[in-house]
């Protein structure tokens, strides 16, 4: 028992000096927000614990160190004087307000050895933080106002919509943000007719066409792409898509028969066991002994299955209207089996397995109809269109 806690005090111990090595090597190598985040760690757990002293001494000292290196990279964005480094100077006063207000919790931190509390430079960014945002925020609109006007294709809508979007979520309600992005998310979306051609001789049911077509119960989510099967008259066109069906087989109806002969000895009935002079042998108990007798038992399985297939063909094509191009092709198939089996017997149903005798409980069924089998080879045609549209990325 003692070498077990031995070994285990002697675990904890590695482990222990491992943390703090690790994140002392990320303090060498400047990775100053991993060893804040390892410290903090430690120390929520408990922080008066002797074994995190140390933890307290490098939240010290990564601190000090990544305050000093954050201050001084914004200072040298701003003396840059690049419209483009408002994000990246807003994102870093954000973030170094962020880590004082993880380390606050945790105050007062004392360092025994030293008989000291571990200092904290804290500084009020609320103030830059709101300047960076204010300026941010000009930018972005600005950025995103000229991408919107002076848009030569549709990848600047989508742009300016990010942009838009960006803005929105930092400073809410700034300016008309809200409606510039829903005209640039309007304007960048592809917009897609669908179609559906017939090139079989059988009559598709109307039922199965319009489920095909109706792409709310697909749960595509595709932010710039948005298919109609009913076009509008106010919307331009960027592409067509075709769901184009060329063949439809339907096999005849089919039953086919198999006769399975069963054997199995079963139990029938019981006999005495005699000794050697016929006499009926007893156990101890004086009970007499009785041997179970078997019979050969044998039935004739008759199985019928009905069967009956339809497969579906054909290809999906996405053209793009302007140039009357064909953007890409793939193809389309899907089958469904109709399969019922049931049967009949005739002799000792003991013969037969219970997987053979549920079938006996069940007769002949009506085939479905040519209609109904091309509907249901639609189920999967479904799927596969779905999974060819959210293939399909336009640009």
């Amino acid at each position: 028992m003692k070498n077990l806690a031995f070994t285990c005090i002697t675990m904890f111990l590695i482990i222990a000096c491992s943390g703090v090595k690790k994140t002392q090597e990320a303090i060498n190598t400047g990775d100053y927000n991993n060893a804040i985040g390892n410290s903090l760690q430690n120390l929520r757990d408990n922080k008066t614990k002797k074994a995190n002293q140390p933890y307290i001494v490098l939240l010290e000292e990564a601190f000090k160190k990544n305050q000093e290196r954050e201050l001084q990279h914004i200072a040298f964005l701003k003396q840059d004087g690049n419209p483009a480094n408002y994000e990246a100077i807003f994102s870093s006063y954000n973030a170094l307000k962020q880590i004082q207000q993880q380390i606050r919790p945790l105050l007062p931190l004392h360092i025994y050895e030293e008989n000291r509390r571990a200092q904290f430079n804290f500084k009020n960014y609320d103030d830059n933080i709101i300047s960076a945002k204010q300026e941010l925020s000009n930018y972005l609109y600005t950025n995103a106002t000229s991408l919107l006007t002076n848009a030569t294709h549709k990848q600047d809508y989508r742009k300016a919509y990010e942009d838009f979007k960006y803005l929105e979520k930092i400073n809410p309600g700034y300016s008309n943000t809200k409606q510039r992005m829903e005209e640039a998310y309007t304007k960048g979306l592809d917009y897609v007719k669908v179609v559906m051609a017939n090139h079989t001789d059988q009559i598709i049911p109307a039922k199965l066409e319009q489920e095909l077509l109706n792409f709310n119960t697909y749960g595509l989510n595709d932010l710039w792409t948005e298919y109609h099967n009913n076009p509008l008259p106010n919307i331009n066109y960027d592409y067509a898509m075709e769901v184009s069906l060329k063949a439809i087989d339907i096999s005849p109806e089919q039953i086919s028969e198999k006769q399975i002969i069963k054997e199995k000895q079963v139990k029938d009935g019981y006999e005495y066991a005699l000794d050697n002079d016929g006499k009926v042998v007893k156990d101890s108990l004086g009970n007499k002994i009785k041997i179970d007798k078997f019979k050969t038992v044998k039935c004739n399985f008759y199985q019928f299955t009905q069967y009956k297939t339809a497969q579906v063909s054909g290809v999906v094509n996405f053209t793009e209207l302007n140039k009357q191009q064909l953007v890409n092709s793939y193809p389309l198939a899907s089958e469904f089996k109709f399969e019922h089996i049931y049967a009949r017997h005739d002799g000792d149903k003991r013969a037969l397995e219970n997987n053979l005798i549920s079938q006996l409980g069940l007769a002949a069924i009506p085939f479905p109809t040519n209609e109904q089998m091309v509907y249901d080879a639609g189920e999967d045609l479904k799927s596969r269109i779905k999974s060819i549209m959210t293939q399909q990325r336009f640009n």
